[in-house]
């Protein structure tokens, strides 16, 4: 409480609903602002204020954000003995809870010094990014504490690395290399992407990107090809697996990147990753040739540069065969199966894409088919910000994650969320309202969990438990609660494109709502399957025999180096 008054006098004080809402906000709008300096922190109570922000801190670790939370806690002669579960009202230990998630701590249990709060604060924002817990006693924050410091906490990061040099073993493999692809990770920022957007759109090499930095580069780029994942885009897929040497830079390769069957990563190719985290660098998969320790800025400045001195015409037959392959597959494929009065998830996001506009910020939530499809069908334009949070996959980070974001730009925020995923945090519907906020929410309306459903009909002959109405969920009628909270509903027609009201409505300032009618029993391909191996093993696909398969003639001709 004494908290809350204190900083009610200093910060923008955004009130939200719930916890948890609170720190996903925070998380993306710090995302979003960069290096700017304008960040957001989430301030909660102790107890179940801190249980409920968890979620949210957890997510941001994964995802290698910033995220400070500032949080309660009962008055130090209270705390709990050892071996005493509980001593103080809603007292529950802190500093346990948030280890395994938090790149700092720190427990105040009376007046300290100004730098020991600073060192904490910063190292969420330096090196390698992660939430920060700071837990303060109630005796503390009622203390009289007089400061004539003046404090200046620096948002630039101090600990950057110099500048990396192309070294001549990484030059040798280049020059040598026909078939080169670059890879940009959520460890690129924003502005150096920009910085970099002429030289890296005019590159004579694939450019792709990993979904945490999908809007680092525009895909009307000519030398743009796409986000391969287990749940990537199918062209993208095949042109990644067919270099020879893939430059990942700024991202961890993780599972889901390089699939479960990481053993055929770049199965034809070599790997050079490039991390600011030796512990991810140094893990069993996958295989990677040449290893950087160092910052992803400064290392793609200097490959950027290198290239760009180079005579890059020896690549020219390699670039024609990909943008081959990416003409020759849909972003929307036949196999999907959707029935009449119904909307196809890849058509809506391949429709949506036309009417995006500098400025604006999409964001797709964080699981289910609003994330997965996203990052197979949108084309993002240039200038426009895509943020979601793969690592977590929780459901239910789209709307907090659209008021950040909203808070932090100055255009609109194209909000995405399956139904069940959006009914775990709409009570904050009231902070997009009161804030006025300039959120176009699309909630896919497929009577549940997509995802579950999906599951069960698969691999448990369709018993279905919990995953819809018919097996006991509760969703509610969505025109009326977005009515109670005095936004405005519109119920998206099936046939694209866009109704004229529906483009009014986008163009129109302040929170709005639309229904997408999405078939239940929608199919979801292109995507990595699993197989019976002869030793009667399930086996993972590679990434680049997606399921469907492609017909015999197809292979040939867009598999042609592996």
């Amino acid at each position: 409480m004494h908290l809350l008054e204190s900083a009610s006098r200093v910060f923008s004080c955004i009130p939200m609903v719930h916890e948890v809402t609170a720190g996903i906000a925070a998380e993306y709008f710090n995302e979003l602002s960069g290096d700017s300096e304008e960040k957001a922190f989430a301030l909660v109570t102790a107890g179940p204020g801190l249980t409920n922000i968890i979620t949210a801190m957890s997510g941001a670790y994964l995802e290698s954000r910033d995220l400070l939370v500032v949080g309660g806690q009962v008055k130090s002669s209270d705390l709990r003995a050892r071996g005493v579960r509980q001593n103080g009202i809603q007292e529950i230990d802190g500093m346990a809870l948030t280890d395994s998630i938090c790149v700092a701590q720190l427990q105040i249990k009376a007046p300290i010094e100004d730098e020991v709060i600073v060192d904490a604060v910063t190292r969420g924002f330096s090196a390698r990014k992660g939430p920060v817990f700071i837990e303060f006693c109630l005796d503390a924050q009622a203390a009289n504490h007089e400061s004539d410091t003046e404090i200046t906490l620096s948002i630039a990061n101090n600990e950057k690395s110099p500048e990396l040099e192309i070294t001549s073993s990484i030059r040798r493999a280049l020059m040598d290399s026909e078939r080169p692809a670059l890879l940009i990770g959520g460890g690129v920022s924003r502005m150096v992407a920009k910085d970099l957007e002429v030289a890296l759109a005019s590159l004579k090499i694939p450019v792709m990107t990993t979904w945490n930095a999908a809007d680092r580069i525009s895909s009307s780029a000519a030398s743009y090809f796409g986000r391969p994942n287990t749940w990537g885009q199918r062209y993208s897929n095949l042109v990644m697996q067919q270099s020879d040497l893939l430059i990942a830079v700024g991202t961890r390769l993780g599972l889901q990147q390089t699939g479960f069957n990481w053993e055929q990563f770049v199965p034809k190719g070599r790997v050079l990753q490039v991390e600011i985290d030796k512990h991810e660098l140094d893990k069993a998969s996958p295989k990677v040739d040449f290893r950087v320790l160092g910052d992803a800025d400064e290392f793609l400045k200097s490959f950027v540069s290198f290239l760009s001195s180079q005579d890059q015409k020896r690549w020219q037959t390699w670039l024609d065969y990909a943008q081959e392959i990416k003409a020759s597959l849909p972003l929307s494929e036949v196999s999907n199966v959707v029935r009449p009065g119904f909307t196809n998830t890849y058509d809506f996001y391949i429709e949506l894409s036309k009417h995006l506009m500098e400025g604006d910020t999409v964001v797709p939530s964080s699981s289910g088919s609003a994330e997965t499809v996203a990052m197979q069908a949108l084309l993002q334009p240039r200038g426009t910000s895509v943020v979601t949070s793969k690592g977590l996959a929780s459901m239910g980070y789209g709307l907090g994650g659209s008021i950040g974001a909203a808070l932090a730009s100055r255009g609109r925020v194209f909000h995405i969320e399956g139904d069940g995923g959006f009914a775990q945090n709409l009570q904050d519907l009231g902070t997009v309202r009161q804030q006025n906020l300039d959120i176009k929410t699309f909630i896919f309306c497929n009577d549940g969990y997509a995802s579950i459903r999906a599951t069960q009909k698969n691999y448990f002959q369709g018993h279905y438990v919990g995953c819809d109405s018919k097996t006991g969920l509760g969703l509610p009628n969505w025109s009326k609660l977005f009515d109670a909270f005095d936004i405005p509903v519109v119920n998206l027609e099936p046939d694209l494109p866009f109704s004229e009201a529906v483009l009014r409505s986008l163009g129109n300032p302040g929170p709005h709502a639309y229904l997408v009618r999405v078939d239940p029993e929608q199919t979801y391909f292109p995507k990595i399957t699993s197989q019976l191996s002869q030793e009667g093993v399930m086996v993972s696909s590679p990434l680049h025999r997606m399921s469907p398969e492609l017909s015999p003639e197809s292979r040939e001709r867009l598999m042609r180096h592996l």
